[in-house]
């Protein structure tokens, strides 16, 4: 049976809530100073991208706070009706007329004045379904054909429909964390090594299928060999970062959103806070990142019930691989995949339903030494 909890045992994290609130201010400010040109000439409204992504913060809040108060076994009950309806809206995207396409890709569905991007949904969706399969049958993880392969072919499923978008910077993130929660679980080293060289043909494929792709390749080793084409946005986001030096130029005198780096709200949001804020800001932001971290996997390994366990693990990796990909790309160190920032980059889905994660993991803290 479960003990009566005490006050101080029935609070979420304090410091995990206290850092993702510190995230989202840091987050609103420098969308208003990254943004605040681009929304003055595209919209005539310096405040427009700020006024929008207040608004997203704001939901996502409320809907923070709301899963926080959900049971999260309540999600384990209805990980089978929250996975098809994932599948279903990943379908859905894919047709014409209900799908809207954005830089390329039919990744968002409209609705009302806002849209949605399904891609999101399945990210916590799956890792809902997986850590509710995992926690059930963990003992045949182990075993290829009873344990591993299912897995794996419900990840590559969702993956492939993902990449009809497409969207590779998603589909990665999406099968990072599966990957690492089904390690986590116990998975045989040998099984990883074999889906390792297929995943390795399957990326060299998917790189091979698409010429964009390759051009981004090329562009990653050598930027200045297409300055204004492929090489621009790199170029322009190092540009941002050098001149920020150790203490940066001061909040809002970043030059780079003066129509160099395109759309710096979103992406390459990380640049402009290196230009204004510095080396000493750009580690004060990874800091909180680490900070995270370690609450997530805190509240992971105090968990007695497997699911809670592998839930908490498979957020926190999510997001974590996010933070990685973005800055990584951001400072030139991978090519560019179109991941955001969690917390800091413009966009509504993104922002909402990293906020519902952190949600859940913050109930999941409640609950963790019962």
């Amino acid at each position: 049976m479960l003990r009566n909890l005490t006050k101080a045992e029935n609070r979420p994290d304090i410091l995990l809530l206290t850092v993702i609130v510190a995230l989202l201010i840091v987050g609103i400010i420098m969308v208003y100073s990254a943004s605040h040109v681009w929304s003055l000439y595209k919209f005539g409204d310096e405040f427009y991208y700020l006024k929008r992504q207040l608004l997203f913060a704001g939901a996502g809040f409320i809907a923070m706070l709301f899963f926080m108060l959900i049971p999260y076994t309540t999600w384990k009950k209805y990980s089978n009706f929250i996975l098809l309806g994932c599948f279903i809206l990943l379908i859905l995207v894919l047709i014409p007329g209900i799908g809207m396409i954005r830089g390329g890709a039919r990744s968002w569905i409209g609705v009302g004045a806002f849209s949605i991007q399904p891609s999101e949904f399945m990210k916590l969706g799956l890792i809902v379904f997986l850590a509710a399969l995992l926690s059930e049958k963990q003992k045949y993880i182990t075993s290829f054909t009873k344990g591993f392969l299912p897995s794996l072919l419900l990840i590559f499923t969702a993956f492939g429909l993902i990449m009809l978008q497409p969207d590779l910077g998603t589909g990665l993130v999406l099968v990072l964390t599966c990957v690492i929660m089904l390690f986590i679980a116990g998975a045989r080293i040998s099984h990883f090594i074999g889906l390792g060289l297929v995943g390795l043909i399957g990326f060299a494929f998917l790189i091979i299928s698409a010429p964009y792709r390759i051009n981004r390749i090329v562009a990653f080793l050598n930027p200045w060999e297409d300055p204004l084409g492929d090489g621009f946005q790199i170029i322009q986001s190092l540009y941002a970062i050098g001149p920020g030096g150790l203490m940066g130029l001061g909040m809002g005198n970043s030059l780079q959103k003066y129509f160099y780096l395109p759309e710096p709200q979103t992406d390459f949001i990380f640049a402009i806070l290196a230009e204004e804020l510095g080396f000493i800001g750009g580690v004060g932001l990874i800091l909180l990142f680490f900070v995270m971290l370690w609450r997530g996997i805190k509240i992971a390994l105090e968990s007695i019930d497997p699911f809670a366990r592998y839930l908490a693990l498979g957020i926190v990796a999510m997001l974590i691989i996010q933070v990685m990909i973005n800055i990584s790309v951001v400072i030139g160190l991978i090519p560019v995949t179109g991941i955001t920032l969690p917390f800091l980059s413009y966009g509504g889905s993104s922002l909402t339903l990293t906020l519902c994660s952190v949600g859940i993991l913050l109930n999941i803290s409640i609950h963790s030494k019962i």
